[in-house]
């Protein structure tokens, strides 16, 4: 049972970086993680409180995702072109297809992508350069808040759940 615990601890941990880096699966691991675990050991009501936790840091985490994207977009200026622009420069990012950036893979894409994105955008709505770049910044560096802050959040699940099972797994 604990090589289990501990191979499910492991799938939490990217969980937990999963709710920093874009495109890899977030809160939700952690929230399987969870649910397999009050499979495997047959009480639920063990996880109750992690469950209850988790499902809450999930919630929490989309709205995060939005609110910080939004203040940091609303913040810099940046409008609805800037903000499509960041999605579709983090999508081209992600799969390598940013003319830029011939090296460093998916990884430079997520970072890189976004702010490439959000530049092009409102420069093509804007016609000026300046305000595009600083909307670029601002969808960017509010991005990055959010995802820090769902980072903190999902650490925050796992270690419930850690402190609530750790007595279930390792006792006697």
């Amino acid at each position: 049972m604990q090589i289990i615990y501990w191979l499910l601890i492991a799938l939490m941990a990217v969980g937990v970086i999963g709710a920093v880096v874009p495109a890899i699966p977030g809160s939700s691991l952690i929230l399987i993680a969870i649910i397999i675990w009050g499979f495997v050991s047959g009480s639920f009501a063990a996880i109750k409180i992690p469950l209850i936790i988790t499902i809450l840091v999930l919630l929490l985490s989309v709205g995060v995702d939005f609110l910080a994207s939004y203040i940091g977009a609303k913040q810099a200026g940046a409008s609805k072109w800037g903000q499509i622009g960041a999605v579709v420069g983090l999508v081209l990012g992600i799969l390598g297809f940013l003319p830029a950036l011939p090296f460093g893979g998916p990884l430079l894409g997520m970072l890189f992508g976004p702010l490439i994105g959000a530049i092009i955008g409102e420069f093509i709505f804007r016609r000026e350069l300046w305000p595009a770049v600083k909307a670029g910044i601002g969808i960017v560096v509010g991005t990055l808040v959010g995802n820090l802050i769902q980072g903190l959040l999902a650490v925050t699940a796992v270690a419930v759940f850690i402190v609530t099972t750790w007595p279930q797994v390792f006792s006697g």
